[in-house]
């Protein structure tokens, strides 16, 4: 078998679910009928280490030494039981083993180390029918001690989702990277190489593009480029992904090339497509497209500006064939609902728009095409890619991976994944923006929606404005309560140490994250330092933002974070532990009472937030929508109508009583007789089946129309004030 393309992703990054570039770019490339083949080496490297005959060798390359920890040791002493036990373990996590999990999650089957110690009582968060997902989370650290004994005594590079991270993090200079590509091959590194070179023997590729997100892909990229040269010098290497895109921009190490031929920025398609194009010898060297290469020893840029990128609806659907799909692991390292979708189940991953519709955050990398470029798909391309991966992978779990997927276009893709029937179960990050009301809430969940993610960063109104993030903590509150009580659960992107943020204003945001987890409207969060990056407002103005470099520095190599002092601001580096054991406990639902200088081992001042803030803003009283323009869309199914004769005080008069069926309970409204035969007949024509959608000044001018008298006093009193309930969305 051969291939023009062979696309790879190296080791490490989640052990669920494949990262999506190169089922992007398979599904592009089948557009243009190019034959390609993809390799997730990470999830291949991680199945031969976590096997009876992995952990084997592992354990064979161990060495006791003086300085080896005590829980090395314990684990050493355990090996048999830990070698015995794996590949059940692993069959379990990938879920060809579930009755196991009565033995797992009994304690007496796995051996303990360290992980283990974090383990309280876990009656709470299991209970005791949810042995599944407490089996999980034993396994997860039990795999978590082997991660700890492997980094310890074995390979220090090593992690679930990353490798060598810190050589390539923040690398200005590729020396460190460079002498540690001079070293023997790991232990890892063997087996990642063994992987390949099967791949190459079976495939014989034309080109290999590997696709680097993370800081902690790149040293395993480079070992295979390096592999490639030398045993396959036929072989073009091309390295892309996130990775390149935000660090390799200025890169004028010519070292690098010793490993690979190309590096592509931005989106992949036509880059790809014409590298493939050059080594045929199809097109000329010029007319590559936003491609590094050397040339006597000296980098050069090529960017052919005639060719264009391809359009959204043109790149076709991601394909996930030769993916070992049924092999993934899912863990449950937190006990978290909301945190664990992204260690838990295998998620086909689709876009909604390229790009972010809003683009203004100081902190992001706004001045960077892939989120400076906004285009969106239309609902109905992105239902038909749905349909088509379902039928492909026989999942229906989707993680749409937008920058900040649009509440339009939601809305389109929620509506249409109604009426086609579709049964999905599907998650997105969003900004947390008042378009995001009651009902258009309870719409995205009947459609699937189980959660989002979106930044309420610094949680603090003055560092929000100076951020451009276009919201405000209550607004935050108010839709975190929208989605909340809609059944979407929440997690939010914090931050600390944004430019001038003080002392007061950092203890003031962990007041309004505690209060928002008290009231129940935030499920899960994590804290980031602010890093000020190269491609952002900040990092290109930082006078603009009261803070200056640290230092010039030579870039050569990467160059996105850039060190920064912050002059008017506090410590920020003090509060990280703090800030995120805090949290750690919220997401348990534990100490939400304590005092927040507890949390700091140094004096802190007292909130300046009111301890009721969060819970008075939710009290407000948020009305639907009531613009004419609005539209009017029905979920359910027509009530039965049922016209009663009530008398009092010799007085007869006739009330209409709508019985709705809810798939959770039946819920009877009594209005006027007329307004009720009104009403039956007018829900059957809001129905989501129909193409017309009515308006809010539509169904006035029907109400008139049939003779009846003050539309806004029926339609706005209590009857009808509850049907949201039963599926009637003001949109």
């Amino acid at each position: 078998m051969s291939t023009s393309i062979l696309l790879i992703t190296p080791p490490f990054t989640q052990l669920n679910t494949p990262y999506p570039a190169t089922a992007y770019l398979k599904g592009f490339l089948n557009t243009k009928g190019i034959s390609s083949h993809q390799a997730d080496l990470g999830i291949e490297v991680t199945l031969k280490l976590f096997s009876k005959k992995g952990l084997s060798s592992v354990f064979d390359l161990y060495q006791e030494k003086e300085e080896t920890s005590k829980n090395a040791k314990r684990i050493f002493s355990l090996k048999e039981e830990y070698i015995n036990s794996i590949e059940d373990v692993t069959l379990f996590l990938q879920g060809k083993n579930p009755t196991i999990a009565h033995f797992i999650a009994s304690r007496n089957f796995l051996p303990e180390a360290d992980r283990f110690l974090q383990i309280d009582d876990t009656s709470w968060a299991f209970g005791k029918m949810g042995i599944q997902d407490k089996a999980k989370h034993f396994a997860t650290m039990y795999l978590e001690d082997l991660s700890d004994f492997i980094k310890e005594c074995i390979d220090p590079h090593f992690g679930f989702s990353r490798y060598a991270e810190k050589l390539a993090r923040s690398a200005n200079s590729f020396d460190e990277l460079y002498q540690s590509l001079q070293q023997p091959l790991s232990f890892i590194d063997e087996i990642l190489i063994e992987t390949l070179n099967l791949k190459l023997q079976n495939l014989n590729p034309k080109l290999v593009c590997i696709s680097v997100p993370f800081p902690g892909n790149v040293f395993a990229a480079l070992r295979c480029g390096q592999f490639i040269k030398k045993h396959y010098p036929n072989i073009k290497v091309a390295f892309g992904g996130g990775f390149a895109n935000t660090e390799l921009r200025d890169i004028k190490d010519s070292r690098v090339f010793e490993f690979i031929d190309f590096i592509t920025l931005d989106d992949g398609e036509a880059p790809i497509e014409n590298l493939l194009n050059y080594i045929g010898g199809k097109i000329s060297q010029q007319e590559l497209k936003r491609t590094f290469l050397v040339e006597h020893n000296q980098i050069i840029y090529i960017n052919n500006s005639s060719c264009s990128d391809y359009k959204q609806h043109e790149v076709g659907t991601p394909d996930y064939n030769d993916l070992l799909l049924d092999q993934y692991i899912n863990a449950i390292e937190v006990i978290n609902p909301m945190h664990s979708l992204w260690s838990d189940g295998r998620w086909n991953k689709l876009t909604m728009a390229h790009g972010c519709y809003w683009g203004k955050c100081t902190f992001c990398d706004i001045s960077l095409d892939y989120i400076k470029i906004y285009e969106p798909i239309t609902a109905n391309l992105i239902c038909d890619r749905i349909e088509e991966l379902i039928q492909k992978t026989g999942n229906n779990g989707f993680h749409f991976v937008d920058e900040a997927a649009p509440p339009a276009l939601m809305k389109a893709v929620a509506l249409e994944i109604i009426r086609r029937k579709l049964v999905v179960s599907w998650w997105t990050n969003i900004r947390f923006e008042k378009s995001f009301t009651r009902d258009l809430c309870l719409l995205l969940r009947a459609s699937g929606c189980i959660g989002v993610s979106g930044g309420l960063e610094v949680a603090s109104d003055r560092l929000l404005q100076l951020i451009q993030k276009g919201i405000t903590v209550e607004q935050v509150a108010k839709v975190n309560k929208n989605l909340t009580d809609a059944g979407i659960m929440v997690h939010a992107y914090l931050m600390y140490g944004f430019p001038t943020q003080t002392e007061q204003e950092t203890i003031d945001s962990l007041e309004m994250v505690r209060q928002m987890f008290e009231a129940g409207i935030l499920q899960s969060a994590f804290w980031h330092q602010f890093t000020m990056t190269a491609h952002s407002p900040v990092g290109l103005n930082p006078e603009k933002f009261s803070v200056k470099k640290a230092k010039e520095v030579a870039i050569t190599f990467a160059n996105n974070d850039v060190e920064h002092i912050d002059e008017t601001g506090t410590e920020h580096e003090a509060f990280s532990f703090g800030l995120k054991k805090s949290l750690h406990n919220f997401m348990h639902q534990t100490c939400l009472d304590y005092p927040l200088h507890k949390w700091f081992d140094f004096k802190t001042p007292k909130t300046t937030v009111a301890p009721n803030y969060i819970s008075t803003v939710l009290n407000s009283i948020e009305l639907p929508n009531q613009k004419a323009t609005t539209k009017i869309i029905y979920l359910g199914k027509t009530p039965s109508l049922e016209i009663i004769t009530k008398s009092k005080k010799g007085n007869q008069w006739e009330v209409a009583s709508l019985t709705f069926e809810t798939k959770k309970e039946t819920i009877s409204i009594s209005v006027d007789s007329e307004q009720g035969k009104w009403l039956h007949l007018l829900l059957p024509k809001l129905s989501i089946e129909n193409i017309k959608q009515y308006s809010l000044q539509e169904v006035k001018e029907d109400y008139e129309k049939n003779g009846l008298e003050d539309f806004e006093l029926f339609w706005d009193n209590k009857p009808m004030n509850t049907l949201h309930n039963v599926g009637l969305l003001h949109l």
